[in-house]
């Protein structure tokens, strides 16, 4: 039988986005290959019960990422607490759907914070300990970020926009020893996707992917799959293993999607959904950033 060797054991993580969804699972999947986790989140009690049945000593931090001040306190902490940072996750996301066309400015613009920004003010606070460990930050993407779809122009403007980012960052930092990682989901069986599928707007949008686009996995699966690429400082992580394929014919998507939606999106009436599950709804306004 092969031993997996403990590429990651001893280390320090920071999961952002951690209290429930994919980030949860992440900061478990870490944990169970012997990493310490800094979790980091708006949601106080569920980080704190996450944090309770981690079998390495981690801690969670109650703090905004789009809070500059509140995030570089925390990494100040988290150095204190738990070690230099060798591994970011920047994962903490919401999203909204409906028309663009009277959505309501405040929740729109609060969805590029927090998927955009709120990313950047993460690798901002840890790039000094990313430097000194020479680490790794891995930033969580989407197939939005390769091919926009109606309906969500916030989400998709966001994902593309950090996906640049991290790709501007990966090429600064190479040369300082500190790699960079993108991973590119496509829908995860978590309270937000769940949430999502009450709402017309999102249901139809489903409708008219292809079969294989519809489907939801499970967040332990997506997490085991990110992790490994994360032992593996690789430049990209693809789940499921088929989205690799959407890179290739990236420049002739707009036009699909656009001859898509003409046979459906634009047959309804949609109103837009708000903020979609129970982490979207926390992050509605910007969070406390106390430990």
């Amino acid at each position: 039988m092969t031993v997996r060797k403990p590429v990651l054991s001893g280390r320090t993580a920071v999961v952002t986005g951690a209290a429930r969804g994919l980030g949860k699972a992440l900061a478990q999947e870490l944990a169970a290959r012997g990493v310490r986790v800094a979790l980091l989140g708006l949601e106080e009690e569920a980080l704190a019960r996450t944090v309770g049945e981690l079998p390495t000593a981690s801690h969670h931090w109650h703090v905004d990422t789009t809070d500059e001040a509140g995030m570089s306190r925390v990494a100040d902490e988290v150095g204190r607490r738990l070690g230099p940072v060798s591994i970011v996750v920047a994962n903490a996301g919401v999203a909204e759907a409906g028309p663009f066309i009277g959505s309501d400015a405040d929740t729109w613009r609060r969805v590029i914070e927090v998927n955009l920004v709120g990313s950047a003010v993460t690798a901002r606070s840890f790039l000094p300990h990313l430097l000194e460990t020479r680490g790794h930050y891995l930033q969580i993407a989407s197939l939005a970020a390769i091919g926009a779809v109606p309906m969500m122009s916030a989400y998709c403007a966001s994902k593309a926009g950090a996906e640049s980012f991290s790709q501007s960052l990966r090429a600064e930092l190479l040369p300082r020893g500190v790699s960079v990682g993108i991973a590119y989901l496509n829908w995860i069986d978590t309270d937000m996707i769940r949430d999502a599928d009450r709402y017309p707007v999102m249901r139809e949008l489903r409708a008219q992917l292809p079969p294989p686009v519809r489907g939801s996995r499970p967040a332990e699966y997506v997490a085991r799959r990110v992790v490994t690429a994360v032992e593996r400082r690789a430049p990209s992580v693809y789940v499921p293993a088929w989205l690799r394929g959407a890179q290739v014919v990236r420049a002739g998507l707009p036009g699909l999607v656009a001859r898509t939606a003409r046979r459906g999106l634009t047959r309804s009436q949609f109103t837009a959904t708000g903020m979609l599950g129970a982490g979207g709804r926390a992050a509605e306004t910007k969070g406390p950033s106390q430990s």
